[in-house]
């Protein structure tokens, strides 16, 4: 593994106790490969627009969203964030408005126990369910859930039972990441670059 990795730990503000994620990339991905990253490393499902701030930038997959915005897919997180300690933002869901913030924890990190240049080392906590309602509504979901004589209780237990990929269960205590290191290993084969005969002439 040749390649400079970068270590980062991502958090989502405005929630105590904190969801943070800690995970490694190589510096030579594109923006828009982090936000997919991201996605995974996080929980989020990828239903909504997002942006990445670094600095007075801001670069997303629809800069015409944003008067100021680049396309994020023509930037490289190496060429934008060197430095061990810098930080900078990552927004998902304009109407949600989830807030994280992205430390860049090491520019030049190495571990001889990684299984790949794309992996997630640690974290805690659950991340919030999709279109609950920003953060109010997160902690009003959870305080509704706990308690079954909340008038909300079974309206939101309905809600949450839709989405299958939570099998009816919300932990927000929980964070599986070896689901998660399985969703990135299969993330990476699915967007891996491969040969194509019927252009190289083979």
């Amino acid at each position: 593994m040749n390649e400079r990795l970068y270590l980062l730990k991502i958090r989502l503000l405005d929630i105590e106790p904190e969801i943070w994620r800690r995970f490694v990339v190589p510096g030579s991905i594109t923006l828009d490969r982090l936000h997919d990253v991201i996605q995974i490393v996080m929980g989020w499902k990828d239903y909504h627009l997002h942006e990445i701030t670094i600095g007075k930038k801001r670069y997303t997959e629809w800069p015409e969203y944003k008067d100021d915005g680049a396309e994020d897919g023509r930037y490289h997180l190496g060429d934008l964030i060197k430095q061990k300690g810098r930080t900078f933002n990552y927004v998902y869901d304009f109407g949600d408005y989830w807030k994280h913030e992205i430390l860049l924890e090491d520019s030049r990190y190495f571990n001889p126990e990684l299984q790949s240049h794309i992996e997630c080392l640690d974290g805690a906590r659950a991340c919030p369910p999709e279109d609950v309602g920003s953060v109010r509504g997160y902690y009003e979901f959870c305080e509704a859930l706990k308690d079954p004589n909340h008038e909300e209780h079974d309206s939101y237990k309905g809600w949450f039972a839709g989405f299958p990929w939570y099998n009816g269960i919300f932990d927000s205590e929980k964070y599986d990441i070896e689901k998660v290191n399985y969703e990135l290993m299969k993330y990476l084969r699915w967007s891996r670059e491969r040969i194509r005969f019927w252009e190289t002439g083979m």
